[in-house]
């Protein structure tokens, strides 16, 4: 039994029509689902540091200290080893307990932590660490801070 070219080939053509779309559905839903999962995590990052906002300085509030607590938390659902180890290593700095907490090692601490979470978050033209600096701000929106012992007399 012999087969015809025009046969064989109407079968590639066949093969091709069915195969072709099928790769080309599985690999725009492979980065539809990236993208979503790129989405959710810049989400629960942008959480994180919309809470760092409720501890800074005069602005820390009790509130601000659960949002934050709830939003480290959470990270360890969806954060990479190295955005978890950077927040662990920022939190032992920022907790009452360290009576040697200093500004500079804040810095260089939540630098690195937004550093890595942009890293994971592939930010386009992401800049070395050794040259990514971040440093947050205080509305100064209150006198005194709950936290600064009062001045009697």
């Amino acid at each position: 039994m012999t087969v015809d070219a025009p046969i064989i080939v109407a079968i590639i053509s066949a093969a091709a029509a069915i195969f072709v779309p099928a790769v080309s559905f599985y690999f725009t839903k492979s980065k539809e689902r990236q993208a979503h999962w790129q989405r959710y995590k810049f989400e629960l990052y942008k959480e994180l540091v919309d809470s760092i906002s409720g501890i800074v300085g005069t602005d820390s509030t009790p509130e601000g200290n659960r949002r934050f607590a709830l939003a480290c938390n959470t990270l360890h659902l969806i954060a990479p080893r190295g955005v978890l180890d950077s927040l662990h290593v920022f939190q032992d700095e920022i907790r009452v307990s360290n009576a040697n907490r200093s500004v500079d090692k804040h810095d260089e601490l939540l630098s690195r932590l937004l550093w890595e979470m942009r890293e994971d978050l592939r930010i386009p033209q992401n800049q070395r660490i050794t040259e990514f600096n971040a440093r947050l701000l205080c509305s100064g929106s209150k006198v005194e801070s709950p936290f600064t012992p009062r001045r009697i007399g």
